[in-house]
């Protein structure tokens, strides 16, 4: 029996890269339409999969060649003053070249809303889209579904950044406009039994969670979630989606242009008026509470494998968003030097750091931080450390999280602090010795997270300079 061959474009986007794992580990065959292949080639499943170089504007019959069925994940939101317009070429085009190709299938993960209700130019794109791909009599499946909840979903991390930020929060009418969120997990899926199941069940499908909820609602149900205190809403009359795509372009890294057509499509209902295709493809949707819960540890962990801004948008291109923000805000205090050592010889001297050694710098402040710790019900400094490091093991009030000699020692907070926090050295070889580079990094939890970092900032300049200047005079002395 032939193995189904499967075309996903969007690969290196949010849904389109964990899309393919679950469609590698069920046997597919997968070839990725990239523009940029050395994006993909990163994935752990790269050399899994066949990675195709093109666009959906390209002449697409060789990228058709042999596939039996076809994800589109396309968007060119933004992209040109006539985006729209755009947006329903690429789709024509695919189709056409499917046609001809011979393809059996093509999904497509659309919006939801009622057409008659004067829907946002978003939502409007995404629907004319799907009648596009379904114009050449191909079978389409599309699946029409709101507002995405996963860590390093724009959706997720403007919620979370506008309720971890904010504990009062002037507030637009349409946080009582009533939508179906989604988890991420749900809607790949779905995704993946639309693209598998036989026999192929065809035409527009919704798609949601277990709830419907306001806005205002999910950023109570967020807050309740991280271990927040209630937010204060005061809706008023006058904030237009172009004012609030500015406010939220200032607190969340989603930028201004598609905040403002996110948020331009949060004053549209999209609530799911037909349920069966969840039922169809055996699919039990989570409730909102635990699409958010999964969302956060998996950002605690540092784990999400895809963020929006991976998308080859234009939006992204122009901002130069730093991925290490994905899942919250993250502040850092990084410090470099170079040394005529070993990376070897640095390594053995900064493995002796804590404990009765101390910390190199600012020795009071780091007993003044232990104490306070240890009032409000930290670990403080009282617990030491093993005279060989381990992974795992205690370090004072820190916890080794990576060890890799003579490169890496990571280090994660255990001391009672409104956020999560790291200390981080990096050793390389250089010609002339070796770079290292010492890196303190801060992901603050609500507005008293950001409160803390601003006011250890000072303490900073006595305590990170030295530490890494004493640490490599200490290992020049040791040598």
């Amino acid at each position: 029996m032939k193995t189904p061959s499967i075309l996903v474009t969007g690969a290196s986007g949010y849904v389109g890269g964990r899309v393919v794992p679950l469609l590698v580990e069920q046997g597919m065959a997968v070839r990725c339409l990239a523009r940029t292949p050395a994006k993909l080639r990163a994935a752990p499943w790269a050399d899994q999969v066949e990675i195709f170089q093109g666009s959906v504007d390209d002449d697409l019959s060789a990228a058709m060649a042999g596939i039996d069925a076809a994800l589109y994940l396309v968007h060119a939101i933004g992209e040109s003053d006539d985006w729209q317009a755009r947006e329903v070429r690429q789709a024509l085009n695919f189709a056409q070249a499917a046609k001809t190709a011979g393809v059996n299938r093509i999904v497509y993960l659309g919006g939801l809303g009622d057409g008659t209700e004067g829907l946002s130019d978003h939502l409007t794109s995404r629907q004319e889209v799907g009648r596009a791909l379904a114009s050449t009599g191909v079978d389409v499946v599309e699946l029409r579904a709101g507002v995405i909840i996963g860590s390093g979903s724009a959706s997720f991390e403007m919620l979370r950044y506008l309720v971890d930020t904010l504990p009062v929060m002037v507030t637009p009418k349409w946080v009582s406009t009533k939508c179906q969120p989604i988890s991420i997990a749900d809607a790949v899926s779905l995704v993946v039994a639309a693209l598998t199941s036989e026999p192929a069940i065809t035409g527009v499908l919704e798609v949601g969670g277990a709830d419907v909820v306001s806005y205002a609602e999910m950023m109570a149900i967020y807050a309740s979630c991280a271990g927040l205190k209630k937010r204060l809403l005061l809706p008023v009359p006058f904030l237009s989606p172009r004012l609030s795509s500015h406010w939220i372009g200032l607190v969340t890294p989603v930028p201004v242009p598609l905040a403002k057509e996110l948020i331009q499509s949060l004053v549209n209902e999209v609530i799911v008026k037909n349920r069966s295709a969840c039922s169809e493809f055996h699919v039990v949707p989570l409730t909102l509470r635990e699409s958010i819960d999964r969302a956060l540890r998996i950002t605690e962990g540092d784990g999400a494998p895809t963020r929006f801004s991976d998308a080859d948008l234009i939006h992204f291109r122009l901002n130069e968003l730093d991925p290490a923000w994905a899942g919250g805000a993250v502040f850092s205090d990084r410090r470099e030097r170079f040394s005529a050592l070993s990376p070897t010889v640095i390594f053995s001297e900064l493995s002796t750091i804590g404990g009765d050694r101390g910390w190199y710098s600012g020795q009071f402040l780091w007993a003044v931080r232990g104490l306070i710790d240890q009032l409000i019900g930290g670990p403080g400094l009282r617990r030491g450390r093993r005279a060989k490091l381990r992974v795992g093991d205690a370090l004072d009030f820190w916890r080794i999280e990576k060890l890799e000699s003579p490169t890496t020692l990571r280090l994660r907070a255990e001391m009672r602090l409104p956020g999560l926090a790291w200390l981080t050295w990096t050793i390389t070889p250089t010609e002339e010795g070796s770079r290292i580079v010492q890196e303190a990094e801060f992901r603050p939890k609500g507005f008293l997270g950001r409160l803390y970092w601003y006011f250890v900032l000072p303490f900073h300049q006595f305590i990170f300079p030295g530490m890494l200047s004493r640490m490599l005079a200490a290992a020049e002395a040791r040598s």
